[in-house]
């Protein structure tokens, strides 16, 4: 539990793995094999731990590609340290070779470091340790819902199987169990985060959980399908369907109209959305990622806001709008800045192929809209039987706060009635 972040996951885990080499002897081993559609922090983390990075290639459906792997694992056989792969990856598919990649590496000696990046893909469907890993991290946040780091608070722990296990990091000050160098001064890390994923695990339950999985993927496919006829979806699987993300190909639309992927994320503020990721990990793309807090109305409000952007674009093609001044080219809009820009766009309006008849009316062009829909708030909470307090599910219940004294609560209600509120209700 000590890493403070989910690159602190991928160094504590590379430090592992590098312990448990020279532990062996094998002191040699120091290639790490990347995908070319790893984060960017895979790299960083592996150079920290002492390591050569050797990237892999990526095959046209986005998957690694296994023949570059093979060739690789075979080239350096002799010094392979570590594999750090993203499952389902970051180009939003599932590695239907997941299993031969991580056996292919362990036959030449080395380890599988699975990044947990998109994890909220997997929880209650798939078992990591199943298919070969032999570190995996956790993404607390997004998957157990504690806020996204950002420079902290964060927390990303990680799991290993047994024979790492005297490797993880030690602490020069509090008996941690593990050997290895301490990656952060908190012998267990930002411990006081903990107590909300540690609640919303309770909260969810199993069945919650892989309820939650089953809805992050079936959310992202629903996107998928219904932006595929205006926006080109760049990877899927073999049967054409996504994991978690789909990535949206802008880059055909930038060529054509000069409208690029930031003119949309920023359009997409005046909607009412923060942008989706830009360029990442795709130059020119966009990726869309909807979480599993996130109901059926508020992912169809923003497929029909990019289809109503879509129609825009259509404008612009068309000339309509003018390529360098239009409600994407200036967007976001403050105050009146845009106004006049263009005319009110709604779903099945004209220039707007396949939006939903009755959908929500999307905003004048030029029009401030400060409006934000994509909040963190969790969206699934469900009940336990016998509260939290207890450290149970059922049972008997540990003793909970203090009560309040009557007076007190007299007190509190008489205030908030003077205050036109209702008495008995805290935030």
């Amino acid at each position: 539990m000590q890493p403070n972040a989910g690159s602190q996951g991928e160094f504590a885990g590379l430090l592992a793995i590098r312990g448990y080499h020279h532990s062996r002897g094998d002191v040699q081993r120091d290639v790490c094999l990347i995908p070319s559609s790893a984060h960017g922090t895979n790299a960083a983390s592996a150079v920290m731990a002492g390591m050569r990075v050797v990237v892999v290639a990526c095959d046209d459906q986005g998957n690694v590609d296994v023949a570059d792997l093979r060739a690789k694992v075979s080239q350096h056989a002799d010094r392979l340290a570590a594999l750090m792969i993203t499952y389902p990856s970051t180009h939003g598919v599932f590695e239907t070779a997941v299993g031969d990649i991580c056996a292919a590496v362990h036959d030449a000696g080395g380890q599988v470091y699975v990044d947990g990046a998109n994890l909220n893909a997997l929880v209650g469907l798939a078992r990591p340790g199943r298919f070969g890993s032999d570190v995996s991290h956790l993404n607390l946040h997004k998957t157990f819902c504690i806020p996204h780091g950002g420079g902290g608070p964060g927390v990303g722990p990680i799991g290993v199987r047994e024979h790492l296990v005297p490797f993880l990091p030690g602490h020069p000050l509090v008996e941690t169990g593990g050997t290895g160098p301490a990656v952060a001064g908190a012998p267990f890390g930002s411990a006081g985060i903990l107590p909300i994923s540690w609640a919303y695990l309770r909260l969810m339950g199993p069945d919650g959980l892989t309820r939650a999985t089953e809805h992050a993927i079936l959310a992202a496919n629903y996107v998928a399908a219904r932006l595929r006829e205006h926006y080109p979806v760049l990877y899927t699987g073999a049967e054409g369907l996504v994991a978690h993300e789909c990535i949206l190909d802008i880059r055909g639309i930038t060529k054509a109209t000069g409208v690029t992927n930031d003119d949309i994320a920023k359009r997409l503020v005046d909607y009412g959305f923060h942008a989706p990721t830009m360029s990442f990990p795709v130059n020119g793309t966009l990726m869309v990622e909807p979480t599993e807090s996130e109901d059926l109305g508020e992912i169809d409000r923003f497929v029909d806001a990019m289809i109503a952007i879509r129609g825009e674009i259509a404008r612009v093609e068309s000339g309509e709008f003018d390529a360098t001044d239009n409600p994407l080219r200036n967007a976001p809009h403050a105050g009146d800045a845009g106004a006049g820009l263009g005319q009110a766009v709604q779903p099945g309006d004209r220039g707007v192929p396949g939006a939903r008849a009755g959908g929500p009316v999307l905003p004048v062009a030029g029009a401030p809209h400060r409006r934000c829909v994509r909040g963190p708030e969790l969206g699934l909470f469900l009940p336990i039987a016998g509260g939290l307090r207890g450290g149970r599910t059922g049972g008997r219940r540990g003793p909970g706060p203090a009560r309040r004294p009557r007076r007190r609560r007299r007190d509190r209600d008489r205030g908030r009635r003077a205050r036109g509120r209702r008495p008995g209700l805290t935030h």
